[in-house]
């Protein structure tokens, strides 16, 4: 069996799935397997994947359960021990998959490493370089809309959390932490693992060797409409009440009311004010149903580490603003 399972999501991809499928036949590494996941597409792309790629192993799932739900039955249908999720809407180097391969191997203390992503329609420009996320609540992709030969990109690095665009897992640590909160359905759920990875003492990296091309809102088809905005503010409150002990929460409590506060305004001057606070009530109230994760006196070190890169990356924003 092959050490590395691809798992690609899939939903209405029927203009992008032929190029993702076809730049993962080009890889120079070909010892991984490959599982499509689909939401219930009705565009015919599952269709796509069945008859032109007999190499994918296809699950279509009987309903759009979102992204979580479509990488937790890839992780259910393989048994491979590290895991490569892909968006649909990509289209991979050569070299993708092997120098994922070999980042994630260089220290066992590695959860997850995070591809160099370049914009499909300016290739110049990073699309994300790895995930941040701030005291302010704020979750970014670094280095997004930056020149792609800027120095600081082209370095391995740590990060917060590897971006699940386009990224591998060590299904080991997936096994320990839980898989992918399917509360999330899409969005922010990658900061909530690797957040969970964080606190478990895990690392999460980024390598720009390995480089993908991403068109962007290739599901939604837009940067904000209702969904997106109210199920990103649900999940952007949710990350927070669940991975953060309350002591956590009361210590981050003037950032967080500054950064959701401006969130808030922004959001209400682009139309969406209501779907935004709606959505920030629902992850409220998804913690006080009970979904916490558990607290370790244990890892307390870890909690420490984590807050001072919440500071650190809340300046860094700003920098990368400037910058």
């Amino acid at each position: 069996m092959a050490e590395i399972v691809v798992i690609i999501p899939n939903y209405k991809g029927k203009n992008v799935i032929r190029e993702c499928l076809d730049s993962l036949r080009e890889q120079d590494f070909r010892d991984f397997d490959i599982i499509v996941a689909d939401n219930k597409s009705d565009d015919g792309s599952a269709d796509i994947v069945e008859n032109e790629y007999p190499e994918v192993k296809l699950i279509r799932l009987s309903d759009n359960f979102g992204f979580s739900r479509a990488v937790n039955e890839g992780l259910k249908a393989s048994k491979h021990p590290y895991v490569i999720l892909l968006n649909n809407d990509t289209r991979a180097e050569k070299s993708f998959v092997r120098n994922l391969y070999d980042a994630v191997n260089e220290d066992s203390s590695i959860f997850s490493v995070s591809a160099k992503m370049l914009q499909m329609d300016r290739p110049d420009r990073i699309d994300g370089a790895g995930d941040y996320y701030s005291a302010f609540g704020w979750a970014y992709a670094r280095g997004k809309g930056k020149i792609k030969d800027k120095d600081r990109y082209n370095k391995p690095c740590d990060v917060f959390s590897a971006c699940a665009g386009a990224a591998i897992y060590r299904r080991k640590i997936l096994d320990e932490i839980g898989w992918f909160d399917e509360f999330h359905f899409a969005y922010l759920e990658d900061i909530d693992i690797g957040y969970r990875g964080r606190i478990m003492g895990y690392r999460n990296r980024y390598e720009p060797s390995a480089v993908v091309w991403h068109k962007g809102s290739g599901a939604t088809g837009s940067r904000y409409n209702e969904f997106k905005v109210r199920i990103s503010a649900r999940n952007n409150m949710y990350i927070i009440m669940k991975n953060m002990p309350t002591v956590q929460i009361i210590l981050n409590l003037p950032f967080l009311l500054i950064g959701f506060s401006v969130k808030a305004l922004f959001f209400i001057l682009k139309g969406y004010g209501r779907e935004y606070l709606s959505g920030i009530k629902r992850g409220y109230l998804l913690c006080r149903q009970g979904r916490k994760f558990p607290y370790s006196s244990s890892n307390f070190n870890n909690y420490v580490k984590i807050q001072l890169e919440l500071w650190l990356n809340s300046i860094r924003r700003f920098t990368e603003v400037i910058f």
